[in-house]
């Protein structure tokens, strides 16, 4: 039963021009224009098509012809401002309720519309009572059009609701996906956090193990500055290449207790590229990778180079070691860093940025990524 009501509500929430409480106070400078617009065109028309043709003949009344142009196109302009008064009080109704109600205040409209056309007519233009020598045929004739004009304005109005009613949807859309991109961007950026941190909690469990405590004091405290750092600043999916240098730093400070004169670290960043838009902690799981299979293993000093440059509207971001270069082993364990920073690049981007990872020209591992450049 309960299944049944709810299908009921929806249909009849389907069947209804669903607006929000603001719509007609957002659309009011629309149906302005579109009000003096409409009606400047109207008597432009009526102008070239009625008055005009009559110029040459004799006995034409032009000032009275134009007298009455003007006192067409003003009433008609009030009966639709009053067509559209009428819309709104109906419009919360079901959609076939509102349609025949408003073409019915349409058809009322236009009868009014044509008898004041008609009396203004024989008024001002021919001086003669408003009711006088009327006829059918000439009544009839006149009606046509007038019906036509108020239909016609009707007709305008609703496709005037329904396109603030699309736009408004297509807003929503655009907001919801923004939404969805940024919680998912969000969400890979948090399986970072929960890595690293057993990574470096792994590093201090040793430090300790081998008694050297000065070094884990020392590299617990960097670990609560970098997580503070990361909660602080940078809690947004995406940040600037500035704030993710600086993160990039705070870890390597870490990493940089671990092994000591065994890492070195270059940075060629152009200043530039400093305020360009990137994922947040896009850096650091690949520069993580890079210490994992090129300076973990080894027991001499290795070098990762950072580098960061403008080429053709696009940040171009190079990590570059100097270890034994990729080994068919090496290549599933990149894991977590490489397939979570490809999905964050997807998520911002949708497709349109490359990621590649080589053979250096010497030996190593060349992680190559090319973006947007957005700042």
């Amino acid at each position: 039963m309960s299944l049944h009501v709810m299908q009921m509500q929806e249909t009849n929430k389907e069947s209804r021009l669903e607006l929000a409480p603001n719509t007609f106070s957002n659309i009011n400078r629309q149906f302005w224009t579109l009000q003096i617009a409409g009606w400047l065109g109207y008597a432009i028309v009526v102008f070239i098509a009625i008055v005009r043709p009559q110029l040459d003949e004799p006995g034409f009344n032009f000032s009275g012809q134009i007298i009455n142009l003007l006192v067409e196109t003003l009433s008609g302009f009030v009966l639709s401002y009053i067509q559209w008064l009428l819309i709104r009080r109906v419009v919360h109704l079901p959609l076939n309720i509102t349609l025949a109600l408003s073409f019915i205040f349409a058809a009322i409209l236009g009868l009014v519309y044509n008898i004041i056309k008609l009396s203004c007519y024989k008024v001002i233009v021919y001086n003669q009572p408003w009711n006088e020598a009327w006829n059918m045929l000439e009544f009839g004739g006149w009606l046509l059009f007038s019906l036509t004009t108020m239909f016609v304005w009707t007709a305008i109005f609703f496709v005037m609701l329904y396109n603030t009613r699309l736009q408004k949807e297509h807003e929503m859309l655009l907001r919801a996906q923004t939404a969805a991109k940024d919680a998912q961007l969000q969400m890979l950026r948090y399986q970072l956090n929960p890595h690293f941190m057993f990574n470096t909690m792994n590093a201090i469990s040793t430090l300790i193990y081998k008694h050297d405590n000065d070094k884990a004091n020392e590299m617990l405290d960097m670990l609560c500055e970098f997580f503070r750092y990361t909660l602080d600043k940078n809690d947004k999916s995406n940040t600037s290449l500035k704030k993710e240098i600086e993160l990039l730093d705070l870890y390597l400070s870490i990493e940089k207790v671990r092994f000591g004169e065994r890492l070195n670290i270059k940075m060629d960043i152009c200043s530039s590229v400093l305020n360009a838009q990137v994922p947040s902690m896009l850096l650091q799981p690949l520069v993580e990778n890079a210490i994992k299979f090129a300076i973990e293993p080894n027991k001499l000093p290795g070098t990762i180079i950072i580098m960061a440059k403008h080429e053709h509207d696009r940040l171009v971001l190079k990590i570059i070691d100097d270890g034994e270069g990729i080994k068919p082993k090496s290549k599933a364990g990149f894991g977590i860093g490489l397939t979570n920073t490809k999905a964050r690049l997807d998520a911002m981007f949708n497709s349109n940025y490359e990621i590649n990872i080589s053979q250096g020209e010497n030996k190593g591992t060349e992680v190559y990524i090319s973006i947007p450049f957005e700042k």
